[in-house]
């Protein structure tokens, strides 16, 4: 009540003589199958005809802010529409995880693009699922979309959410379904809820309903443990991208969890799409909410210069300004804008990833001892010819912690655990820089029938501190080491290669920092610790240490693979 209040004075007091706007709030939009979409609209008061920018959220049309935008872009000339997606807040029907959200959005497009005050083109915008459901939309080509602006969008289901490398991301699908089990947010009954006791609840099919609440969106996802026709459904193809022709504005961030939806889709477009030079990107030090609020000059250990912060409002008026109303000849941006942490600076490329970086592999070696701190792993740049392998032993019931919201942490308290392994490499004496995708190969083998192997990637400073790098920790699920059409367990004993995605880093290592990969193989509770049987991950409720080791000679080669940038190619 206080915060509406103070948002009533404010808008009340403010200054005199600002474009005049209006506001229509309860616009029920007709879908094709009956039902009605609730949609609330600002836009200039004065006669005319205007372009019209459109927003769909399952986090209800009033959050987010999303009236400021409203005001801001009314007050320029649009029409803003902010809009309940199905069964969420004041729309008819039941909500769906981004089932329907194709057909949703084209009807709505189409809807807005006959009214009275439209000048017929459209445009979208909006953050994480907000960005996700725009391209739900222009998979269907609705012919009055002109051009879209995704923030963070959500889209690598089995490597992103709420999956992540086949590891099921526990923590975050109970909270996120159940805050959007209602038609109204639900997020606050779980303050009371005994997370340790939920998350510890085997099966995890119904884990659900010791937190409270039979889900069946989480359930769904448990049930289908291979990438079939219901992660399809909600993915876009080769074929999509090649008829995507209107002009997008992608944003994302180095610490935004969704940065690796972004990136399949900016890299789908620049595979894929007829006009490249159409296509624009922004990556900045920011996490997911960053994205779309502009940024902070510090995320964990990690501080960035001011201009880091830049103001998205103004990104996304002028990329509107040139798509939608013509008024400027082109959009004035570089084809990818990236900050690099560490060189604290922005770069300008006209490709991304960036033309001048070279896969470079740093070796995992040792003398068989690399667990936590002290031990005696390293990185090298050359594999060595005689390396023993190291070992750990994965107790599933004692994991390593992990949290999402742990983003550029100072890693140290994690790698001085007997079940980490820690391989740094030597003081750089010059600066190592990297941008783009950064992987891991481990040539591994485990006396279980199913486990995880997890990477962390670390700037060392000349402090001792070891900074995390990246939106994401990186995970595979053995029974998906081959991919994930189907599940392959594992022989016992048997060494074999397994992959693990770190996904995308900017980063300067500087002139006396060290450069550290952490290998293990848990991150809980966030994603739910193997339980090394090889059971359906659904059901199961056995336990079973698994002992793991890892392979790092000459003929069986660990390493870390890094997009080192060429000196002459550094701006």
């Amino acid at each position: 009540m206080k915060n509406a209040l103070l948002t009533f004075w404010a808008v009340l007091l403010a200054t005199p003589g600002a474009a005049q706007i209006r506001s229509e709030f309860g616009l029920m939009v007709p879908m094709r199958d009956g039902v009605r979409l609730a949609a609330d609209s600002w836009r200039p008061d004065a006669p005319g005809r205007y372009p019209v920018l459109l927003v769909r959220t399952p986090y209800l049309k009033t959050g987010l802010q999303l009236a400021q935008w409203g005001r801001y872009f009314a007050e320029r000339g649009y029409v803003f529409v902010v809009q309940d997606t199905r069964g969420r807040g004041d729309s008819e029907g039941s909500f769906e995880f981004f089932a329907g959200d194709g057909r949703d959005g084209h009807d709505t497009i189409e809807w807005l693009a006959a009214r009275p005050w439209s000048n017929g083109r459209v445009g979208t915008l909006g953050l994480s699922y907000l960005g996700t459901v725009q391209w739900m939309a222009a998979k269907e080509r609705p012919p009055h979309l002109v051009c879209m602006a995704p923030t963070a969008p959500g889209g690598r289901w089995w490597d992103e959410i709420p999956y992540l490398g086949g590891a099921f991301a526990h923590a975050w699908a109970l909270n996120w379904v159940n805050g959007t089990s209602g038609r109204m947010s639900q997020g606050e009954n779980g303050e009371n809820i005994d997370w340790q006791r939920v998350l510890a609840h085997r099966p995890l099919l119904t884990a659900d309903s010791v937190m409270g609440r039979v889900m069946p969106l989480y359930r769904s996802w448990l049930q289908h443990p291979v990438d079939g026709p219901l992660w399809k459904a909600m993915s876009l193809q080769a074929e999509d991208f090649a008829r995507i022709e209107i002009p997008t504005l992608t944003v994302t961030g180095w610490f935004d969890a969704d940065q690796p939806g972004s990136l399949h889709y900016w890299r789908g477009l620049m595979n894929r799409a007829p006009d490249r030079n159409r296509h624009f990107l922004v990556i900045g030090p920011w996490d997911h909410v960053q994205t779309f609020a502009g940024g902070s000059t510090k995320i964990g250990e990690l501080a960035f210069s001011p201009e880091s912060i830049i103001d998205t409002k103004k990104l996304h008026l002028d990329f509107f300004d040139w798509c939608l109303k013509g008024t400027s000849p082109r959009f004035e941006a570089p084809r990818a804008r990236i900050y690099v942490t560490g060189a604290d600076t922005w770069r300008t490329f006209d490709a991304y990833p960036p033309a001048g970086t070279t896969p470079t592999k740093l070796y995992l070696t040792s003398g068989g001892r690399a667990n936590g701190l002290a031990g005696d792993g390293r990185l090298a740049w050359q594999p060595a010819e005689v390396s023993p392998p190291d070992r750990l032993r994965f107790d599933p019931k004692d994991p390593v912690p992990g949290i999402m919201s742990e983003l550029a942490i100072d890693r140290r308290p994690r790698q001085d655990r007997p079940d980490v392994l820690v391989y740094t490499g030597d003081v750089l004496t010059e600066p190592v820089e990297i941008i783009g995708t950064v992987t891991v190969d481990l040539q591994a083998a485990s006396d279980a029938r199913d486990t995880d192997f997890v990477a962390v990637l670390t700037d060392v400073h000349p402090d001792g501190r070891a900074v995390q790098l990246g939106a994401r920790i990186g995970i595979r699920r053995a029974r998906y080491r081959n991919g994930y059409q189907r599940e392959e367990l594992l022989t016992p004993g048997k060494v074999e290669r397994y992959t693990i995605e770190l996904n995308d880093i900017a980063h300067r290592f500087k002139a006396g920092h060290r450069i550290r990969l952490e290998v293990t193989s848990s991150s809980a509770p966030y994603y739910n610790p193997n339980q090394n049987t090889g059971n359906p991950v659904a059901t199961d409720t056995e336990w079973k240490v698994a002992n793991q080791t890892i392979h790092h000679d000459r003929g069986r080669p660990s390493a870390v693979t890094l997009p080192v940038m060429t000196r002459g190619a550094v701006p």
